[in-house]
C-alpha cells in the first residue's frame, strides 16, 4: 500500500463567517483551542501521511506564517497558492486540477481530500478504507456522508445497496446524508480541467455518481460545518 498525499482546501473567502474571517481566513479559526486546519494536520500525521498540499487564496499569507512547512507535526506542506498564481479561488474541482501535480505521481494514485473549515474530532483518515479504493482502481471518489444539519436538511448523496454514492440527479428517492467534505479522490475526477481553471466540484460527482464510479459511507464520528460565528460559538464555549 502506497502513502498517499493529502489536500485540504483552506481558498475560501467565508462570507457567512465575518466578521471573524475579516482579518482571519476560517481555516485558523481556532477550535478549542487550535486551529481548525491543525486538527486535520495532526490527524493526517497520525494516519502515516507525510506529504500535505494546503490551497489558499483569501488572506493566504497567513497560512506560511501560522504552519509552516509542516515539520512541526512531521509533514512537508507544500502550497498551492491560488490567489497569488491565478488571482482567487479556484473552487474545489480547480483546486484539485490546480493542485494534482502536488498530489500525485500518477493518475491511479489515490490521495486524501478534507475542507480546512470542517471540525472532525474523531476522524482517522483510516487505513482500511484506502485499502479498498485502493484495490478498485475504476472508483474516482470514495465519500463519507454524516447526518444531515438543521441548516443542510436536503442533503447531498445517498448510499445505494451495493455501497455507492447515489443522487436525487440519478433518480435515487431515498433520504440523502450530507457530504462531509472527507473523501478519497483519484486524478480522473478532475480528468481534462486545466491547472488555474475555476470549476466547482458538484458536477463532477454528479457525473462519476452516473458512472457509478463513486462509493460512500456513514461517517460515524461527531462532525460540524464551522460555517457562521454561532456554530463556532458552540464549539467553543465561552
Amino acid at each position: 500500500m502506497s502513502i498517499p498525499h493529502a489536500l485540504i482546501t483552506c481558498a475560501g473567502r467565508g462570507e457567512r463567517m465575518r466578521p471573524l474571517t475579516d482579518h482571519t481566513p476560517k481555516p485558523l479559526l481556532e477550535v478549542k483551542g487550535k486551529p481548525l486546519v491543525v486538527w486535520h494536520l495532526e490527524a493526517l500525521a497520525r494516519a502515516g501521511v507525510r506529504e500535505v498540499v494546503i490551497n489558499t487564496a483569501w488572506l493566504e499569507e497567513q497560512f506560511p506564517a501560522a504552519l509552516g512547512d509542516g515539520a512541526h507535526w512531521g509533514l512537508r506542506i507544500r502550497y498551492s497558492m491560488e490567489g497569488r498564481e491565478h488571482g482567487g479561488a479556484l473552487e474545489t474541482a480547480g483546486a484539485i486540477a490546480t493542485a494534482l501535480p502536488l498530489l500525485a505521481s500518477h493518475p491511479d494514485q489515490p490521495f486524501w481530500y478534507v475542507s480546512g473549515d470542517v471540525y472532525v474530532p474523531g476522524f482517522e483518515f483510516p487505513q482500511t478504507a484506502l485499502q479498498r479504493f485502493e484495490a478498485q482502481p475504476e472508483r474516482l471518489a470514495h465519500l463519507w456522508l454524516a447526518p444531515n444539519a438543521p441548516h443542510h436538511p436536503q442533503g447531498d448523496f445517498g448510499i445505494d445497496a451495493d455501497g455507492l454514492a447515489t443522487s436525487r440527479a440519478a433518480g435515487f428517492a431515498g433520504p440523502c446524508l450530507t457530504w462531509s467534505s472527507l473523501g478519497l479522490m483519484r486524478a480522473g475526477l478532475v480528468e481534462g480541467l486545466r491547472p488555474g481553471q475555476r470549476e466547482a466540484l458538484r458536477p463532477r460527482f454528479e457525473a462519476a455518481i452516473a458512472a457509478r464510479r463513486v462509493s460512500a459511507e456513514r461517517l460515524a464520528t461527531p462532525w460540524v460545518d464551522v460555517g457562521t460565528p454561532a456554530r463556532l460559538a458552540e464549539l467553543n464555549p465561552a
